[in-house]
């Protein structure tokens, strides 16, 4: 469903097909993040169908289950929002979400923050500023599967970007 779905669709580089971010979400949550759930898996493949293809709830729920629906659709942006608003109430929602959700959504980060690194400096300034504003909406989550991942991908986010200002630097 999710490769159908995006099918045609890039990545910000122009050349990456996008379902291949999905993947990668949904191995990051597998190996690095230990998820064995298969529900969580599929919602990590869907992440994004709800917010950027013409898949909607109904079509989540009717061949995967209303659990994988509700998930997908938590971690969608509602875009008939103007941005601002968009963004605070998308990280309201990530705040209350269920742990499946809060994982997944580390994953995303993770995957960003990687895309990232290979943008123009211009570029990356708004992943960075989601990927603080994201991480601090997950910095107190009561569930100790997305401590765990959190401080991976904390320590992983500081380990790439002293990397790249590190090649920045050596140029």
């Amino acid at each position: 469903m999710a490769a159908i779905a995006h099918n045609g669709q890039l990545r910000k580089d122009g050349r990456t097909p996008y379902v291949s971010h999905v993947i990668r979400v949904c191995l990051i949550a597998r190996q690095l993040f230990q998820v064995g759930d298969e529900k969580t898996l599929i919602a990590a493949v869907l992440h994004d169908v709800i917010e950027d293809t013409t898949i909607d709830f109904d079509d989540i729920e009717a061949k995967f289950g209303k659990v994988v629906a509700e998930w997908v659709a938590a971690l969608s942006k509602d875009k008939r929002l103007p941005e601002d608003h968009r963004e605070a109430v998308y990280i309201e929602k990530l705040r209350s979400s269920p742990c499946p959700v809060q994982l997944i959504k580390l994953a995303d980060i993770l995957d960003n923050h990687l895309d990232s690194l290979r943008m123009p400096s211009s570029q990356r300034e708004t992943v960075v500023r989601r990927t603080t504003a994201y991480l601090d909406a997950l910095a107190d989550s009561p569930f100790d599967e997305v401590k765990r991942a959190y401080r991976l991908v904390r320590k992983l986010l500081e380990e790439s970007s002293r990397e790249s200002e590190a090649v920045v630097g050596g140029e």
